[in-house]
């Protein structure tokens, strides 16, 4: 089961503050208790999203909105993904992250599960998938021997 915590974003990280050396050794140390425990599958912080844009569709047409984004609340300041055995586990790693508030911010993470194929019925599309993540899985193969 993989689980997706989102860090939401506050006024000081959407105005590129960046975090503090001691959050910085926090993340760090608590992403590297992830790793040992191989369930980390990816991390990282995100820009403001003063360096972003948004698409909206709306029938067959798209419109592109440049950042940044009025509502902080929405966005997303980062992101840790990890692969475990039971929503239980999830949650128990979840408790462990370290506040990524500073000061007097104020800081919430929220915790999604990921699809995987196998929650899908079976159709083309799905066959598709499964065959660009076997072509994935091999292209990683070889760097990760490197």
């Amino acid at each position: 089961m993989r689980f997706m915590i989102l860090v939401r974003a506050t006024q000081k990280t959407e105005s590129g503050v960046m975090p503090e050396d001691g959050l910085i050794a926090e993340m760090a140390a608590y992403h590297e208790e992830l790793s040992k425990a191989g369930v980390l599958v990816d991390a990282s912080g995100l820009q403001p999203s003063a360096k972003g844009w948004r698409i909206r569709y709306q029938g067959q047409q798209r419109t592109v909105t440049d950042g940044p984004f009025a509502e902080t609340k929405e966005l997303i300041a980062g992101y840790t993904i990890i692969q475990v055995k039971s929503r239980e586990e999830a949650l128990e790693w979840t408790r462990r992250f370290p506040n990524p508030a500073t000061d007097d911010d104020n800081c919430e993470i929220e915790v999604r599960q990921l699809y995987d194929l196998e929650d899908f019925p079976p159709s083309d599309g799905i066959e598709r998938f499964r065959e660009l993540e076997q072509i994935q899985q091999r292209q990683q193969s070889p760097q990760q021997s490197q």
